[in-house]
Order: C-alpha cells, then structure tokens, then sequence
C-alpha cells in the first residue's frame, strides 16, 4: 500500500515556482504529487497546517559535521538532527573531516555512514588539494565519480594562485562548483577578530577585511578567465560585497553566501572576549553588517547558510587566543534570518525562504529547494511569529557554542518531513 501524505490548509510558499497561497501540498511514497484521488485521500496521513507556513525543507550549503575523526564535536547523526530541528532537510558537508575528503574511499566512509545514520539529505564535498594543504591537485574525476557535489579545501584557502587556476579549471571541467573560504594567510596569521577599534580597544591581534577581499579579486578573475562557477563562503565584508557586485554585472560566473551571524553581530559584541562569537572570516563592523543586509535584498548574495562548526563546550571555555574558531547554526539559521530580514521589514517572507531554500540547491545543483510535482517531498512546517528562548543546552547538536544562547527569538519549526516521513515532531526527533 502507498505511503500518501496530505498537508491541508497551510500557507504553501514554494519561492522556486512562485507559489504562495493557502493550499494543499500531497504527497505518495516520498514524492510531491498534483493531487490525490478519493480512495488516496481517504488513505492518507492527514496533517492540518492552518495557520503554519508550508515550506520546502531547508537546505544548508555550508555544515561541518567532523565526522569522521571529530565525533566528539559532531557527528552524522547529531548534526542531522539538528538540521531537522532546524527545519533543514538537505546539506552540504565540508571535507576538512579527518582523514579529509580527498579520495574516493573516505567519500565511500561517509556515505555508508550517512546511509545508516542521516535523517536528512547530506551531500560530500570532495577536497580541492591533497591533504588541504594547497600544494598538489586532489583527483577531482575520481571524487566526481564518488558522489562529491562541488570542490572546497574550507577552512583553508588555496594560496598559490597557479594551483588554484588549475583547480578551477579541472572542476569545470566536471562540472563542479569550487566553493571558496577566501583568506589571504599573510594577513591573517596570529589574528583574532577583525582588525579596527574594537581589536584595539580589546588588545587583540587584527584580521583585516583585505585579507578577505583580496581573494575575493582572485577567485573572480579567474573565473572571469576559466568560466568556471566559483562560489564565495560566508562572506563578511562590504568591500568584497562590492566586488562580487560588480563581477556580477559583468555577468562573471560568481556566486556568494553569507551567515547569519555576519548580519546578527558586529566586533562590537566581543566586549565580553565571548570565545562564542570567534569564527572565520570575524565578524565584522556594523558598516558591513548592514551592507550584508542590503546585498541579501538586492540579490549581490545569493543565499544564507550556517557554517554549523561544532565544538565541544571545554575547547570554547579558555582564554579567547586559545579557542577555536566556528559558531553552530543549524537550530538557530531560521529564526535569526527572521528577525534580521522578515520581522525588521528588509525582506518578505517569501524572500527570506528563498535564501534558505532553493536559492543554495541551485548553486551546488541539489534535487531540493522546491515543492514542485514530482520532487522528493521534503518539506519543513514553519511559525515564522512564535516566539522562543533559545538554551543551547536542549539543542540536538552535540555543541553548545552558539552565540544567540538565552535570546528571544520570533520563527518556529513546528514539523520536519524527509521524502514524506516526519523526523521532527516540534519538539523531539520521529525517525
């Protein structure tokens, strides 16, 4: 007997189809269908949304789970139930896991385990160089082959420009998307957070935008000359904002993302040495929070992800030069977005789910994102004006370093569906 789902009366907003009304959305053995007979309407499970908004499922373009070697930060199957807590169904992980992800065999690890262990979709990224270490070509084919979504050394940044050519043009070559945490490490080296009053007045070691910004320039010309997609992660400052606006202009193969904790705090908010608020690139100035903002509105930045980067509580609980750099985004991305995008005004709230939902699928070319007939029916059940306190301590992630701890915020995830199966409840995990 088929597996019929049948969600009535909800505000169905679909961004990728242009659909936003009350409605029903139906689907039949995980996939969305146009509408159901008599016979399967009385056989299905029958969810009433009124008053909830009926999305896709989020998708999430920039998560580290550390698993494998790092699972006592994270692991498959605590970060996938964060996700679906947090209303995402599909993600992205980075491949500085440990061994990293730069042969087909450790790929092959993460799928099998992904296969036991995920509730929600997760997509390998493969590694740009051998070891991350920016010197030899990882076999870009081969990690093709193995199931990779798109190129990445995150967290570290190929500096040799002739190698990150060469990168590029390989990944072109399959097809794949480069994704870019762009750094200049010879600006970088010894800093703690961004480089200007607050770095002096805090007696911290500064990062510099240029250093952000530089890189930005490199990866756009060389898309300019490879025509080759690359894609700029969690992008920070509003000179590089600029700079992706005008390559984009010129229609350069170029996309950017940002983190809502780049257009939720400022360096100003390390007055305390939060070690919470320590991540890369750093946060940065209230000039470029708001030019982060206008570039979500304006389309300069095309979506939002997490950079979700656990760690475990000890490791964050030190001086601020010894604590490491990440912020965990998963059951926080949603309603932070609200608040900074919908409930301010800057955006509808058609706009915001479309940075989180189809927006992101497209650059790495995910089969998510939509609501339309015939795709997996992932969907996520949304109170975008509930308010909640969140306590980092009742999160499903095995880490508790997020900066939005013990803060109001407005935007539930009231269900979590995967292929038309609940994995979250509102309150606890169902599957």
């Amino acid at each position: 007997m088929s597996d019929i789902l049948w969600i009535t009366g909800g505000r169905v907003i679909d961004p990728a189809n242009q659909r936003d009304a009350i409605g029903d959305l139906y689907a039949i053995d995980g996939l969305l269908v146009e509408s159901l007979s008599a016979a399967q309407q009385a056989a299905a499970n029958k969810i009433d949304a009124t008053g909830l908004v009926v999305a896709p499922g989020l998708v999430d373009i920039h998560v580290h789970f550390r698993d494998p070697g790092q699972t006592h930060k994270e692991t498959i199957r605590s970060g996938t139930e964060a996700a679906a807590a947090g209303g995402f169904t599909s993600v992205v992980c980075m491949p500085n896991t440990s061994p990293v992800c730069d042969n087909a065999g450790t790929i092959q690890r993460i799928q099998d385990k992904v296969a036991r262990e995920a509730l929600v979709n997760v997509y390998p990224t493969g590694c740009l160089t051998l070891d991350m270490a920016g010197k030899r070509l990882a076999p870009t084919g081969q990690l093709k082959t193995a199931g990779v979504v798109a190129m990445t050394d995150n967290g570290k940044c190929v500096q040799s420009n002739e190698i990150m050519r060469r990168a590029v043009e390989y990944a072109k070559m399959f097809d794949l998307p480069i994704l870019d945490h762009c750094e200049d490490e010879t600006q970088t080296e010894g800093a703690m957070m961004n480089e200007g009053e607050w770095s002096l007045r805090l007696g911290l070691r500064g990062w510099p935008k240029a250093a952000e910004d530089v890189m930005v320039a490199r990866n756009i010309i060389l898309a300019d000359l490879t025509g080759a997609h690359i894609h700029m992660q969690h992008v920070s400052s509003a000179s590089a904002i600029e700079i992706i606006r005008r390559a984009k202009e010129r229609k350069v193969p170029v996309t950017a993302e940002t983190c809502p904790h780049y257009f939720e705090f400022t360096d100003s908010d390390l007055y305390d040495y939060d070690t919470n608020l320590k991540v890369n690139p750093p946060l940065r100035t209230d000039a470029d929070r708001e030019a982060i903002l206008e570039a979500l509105t304006d389309g300069t930045l095309d979506c939002i992800a997490s950079d979700h980067a656990p760690h475990t509580p000890t490791e964050k609980d030190c001086e601020f030069d010894g604590a490491p750099v990440g912020i965990i985004g998963l059951e926080s991305a949603l309603a932070a977005s609200l608040r900074a995008l919908y409930h301010s005004e800057r955006c509808t709230l058609n706009q915001v789910i479309a940075l989180l939902t189809h927006k992101g699928a497209e650059i790495c070319k995910l089969d998510a994102g939509t609501l339309s007939p015939g795709a997996k029916a992932d969907i996520c059940l949304i109170d975008p004006d509930e308010a909640w306190t969140v306590d980092a301590n009742k999160f499903f992630s095995k880490a508790r370093n997020c900066p939005w701890n013990g803060q109001r915020l407005k935007g539930t995830v009231k269900a979590t569906y995967v292929a038309g199966q609940q994995v979250f409840d509102g309150r606890k995990i169902t599957a």
